[in-house]
């Protein structure tokens, strides 16, 4: 790794960390040596279920199993590349896909019923009714946990489970229920599952659910009796690098302890070792906008969630983040491939894109569930405007880009407002600079897209898959393989900066024009079938 020192000055051959990346879509395994360089690695993909109109689910099952294949997977192929895993492998992190929620049975073992996905926006009768009862309506739990009422959240989704299916009212009153985030669940069933598992989340998992106090970092006692949920369900929460407990047998890896656990935004933070002051924007499924506010807890004025950054051990100083989610960025090009036909395979996009110098007025706004930061309206549906018979297919795919660029852009301004000029960090240009990762940032015109809509730069690491490097950045720091000076170092790998070449008068027009288009979107979530 850049920055680590030795006091042979030669890193140990045979040091491995490993990381559980369970995305929305994917489930991977990383396996990375001293210098945090992969390998191994293993990825599979898995069925993402929709039952209704804005209902997302996914098998537990189905997301354990792929857990187990991507480990055996990655070890097979870094043992064969010369690489002793079983010897060398000292601890494993785990990152995961936020708010996601499922409940479990412990005599059994067996899901409930299928996860809930972070998207599915099944909770809105929920949320309305919530906003109307309590005094503080849509805000009412914003003081203590940092988050709107609303369909993105655990809280929610635990509450229509409770409400709604039988299997889940049963198990809770006779005690038999636990409740997690995906991080509970794999956890509980690395460590032992009916025999001893482990029933434990952590603190940036923990935050997005609702239900935590952000000050004292464990469950909030009032709000839980607000919302009738019983305490004995939840998970032990725990800070994002310590060690949590050792792989049980029957697994590739037994007897390796899980030493690092962190939501995927922010591992993504700790891979990009964002400081206070500094921001990284993730493009997934969605696209997440966090800057670290340091020890301080900044509650936003402009539509952004107040949420943990990091807390790399149970006794470290625990760092904040305000952040913006964007529910649709790289998923819209998923549409265009499979619901539309218009490209065969994602990295397509740009080239298609690139056929036209601009989208010919066209603006597509990927409001599929509704529309998140800064926004936060789940009545608001997907619009795509200004088309004329000039319009191609290529106009629509360069609108798709841009759309995930110009949600990122409304997320900035509204952290610059929050944060103000002593909370953020700039360059010796006085510029602040973006850090950006994730699949879709390998699409350099997306990139020189983003730029010139922020008007300032944007910087792609060398390694763009930060969010398994956070994580293993997290466990390896729990067991000594690096310290923290190693992660927060200068790196010295290459990174490629994307500098913004639009004038400021064609970026304030396209921007009003998006507006426009965004308020298209408002209020259309009961059109007829």
């Amino acid at each position: 790794m850049s920055g680590a020192k030795d006091k042979d000055s030669k890193p140990p051959q045979e040091v491995y960390v490993g990381s559980i990346d369970q995305g929305t879509s994917s489930t991977r395994f990383l396996i990375y040596d001293h210098s945090a360089r992969i390998v191994g690695s293993h990825q599979v993909e898995f069925t993402q279920f929709y039952p209704e109109a804005g209902w997302v689910e996914h098998d537990p099952m189905e997301i354990l199993e792929s857990v187990r294949t991507c480990i055996e997977k990655a070890v097979e192929k870094a043992t064969k590349d010369g690489h002793d895993v079983h010897k060398g492998l000292k601890a494993i992190g785990l990152t995961n896909q936020r708010e996601t929620t499922m409940l479990w049975s412990k005599s059994t073992g067996r899901p409930l019923h299928n996860a809930i996905v972070w998207m599915d926006v099944r909770t809105s009768s929920i949320c309305r009714k919530l906003e109307k009862d309590l005094p503080g309506g849509r805000t009412h739990f914003v003081e203590t946990c940092g988050l709107p009422i609303s369909t993105y959240f655990s809280a929610t989704k635990l509450l229509w489970l409770m409400e709604n299916v039988d299997k889940v009212k049963e198990a809770v009153k006779a005690g038999d229920a636990l409740f997690g985030t995906i991080d509970s669940w794999l956890i509980w069933n690395l460590t032992g599952g009916l025999k001893g598992g482990l029933h434990v989340t952590d603190v940036s998992n923990a935050s997005r659910t609702m239900l935590m106090n952000l000050k004292t970092l464990d469950w909030d006692q009032p709000t839980l009796k607000t919302l009738g949920i019983a305490p004995g369900i939840l998970p032990k929460i725990v800070s994002n690098s310590e060690v949590i407990g050792k792989i049980c047998s029957g697994w590739t890896v037994s007897d390796v302890p899980i030493s690092g656990c962190l939501g995927d935004q922010h591992a993504a933070m700790l891979g990009q070792a964002c400081q206070r002051g500094e921001a990284k924007s993730t493009y997934g499924t969605g696209a997440f906008i966090l800057l670290n506010t340091g020890e301080e807890i900044t509650l936003s004025k402009h539509g952004l969630l107040t949420t943990l950054a990091f807390k790399l051990g149970a006794k470290a100083p625990t760092n904040y983040a305000l952040e913006g989610s964007i529910a649709i960025a790289g998923a819209a090009v998923q549409w265009l491939r499979d619901s539309l036909g218009i490209i065969k395979t994602a990295s397509e996009i740009e080239g298609l894109a690139s056929e036209v110098e601009s989208t010919g007025g066209v603006y597509f706004v990927p409001a599929f569930n509704g529309l998140f930061a800064p926004w936060w309206r789940d009545d608001a549906r997907g619009v795509c405007i200004g088309i004329t018979r000039f319009t191609s297919k290529a106009h629509i795919a360069r609108a798709v880009l841009e759309s995930m660029c110009f949600q990122v852009k409304d997320v900035l301004d509204s952290m610059h407002k929050d944060a103000g000029e002593k909370g953020e960090v700039k360059n010796d240009k006085g510029e602040f600079v973006l850090r950006v990762d994730g699949g879709a940032t390998v699409n350099n015109l997306l990139m020189q897209i983003q730029a010139d809509l922020l008007g300032s730069p944007v910087v792609r690491p060398a390694d763009i898959e930060t969010t398994a490097l956070g994580a293993a950045y997290a466990a390896g720091l729990a067991v000594g393989v690096w310290t923290e000076d190693d992660i927060f170092a200068e790196k010295v790998e290459s990174a490629t900066i994307f500098n913004p070449i639009v004038d400021e008068e064609s970026r304030k027009k396209k921007l009003n024009s998006w507006c426009k288009a965004v308020s298209r979107t408002f209020d259309l979530a009961d059109l007829s079938l």
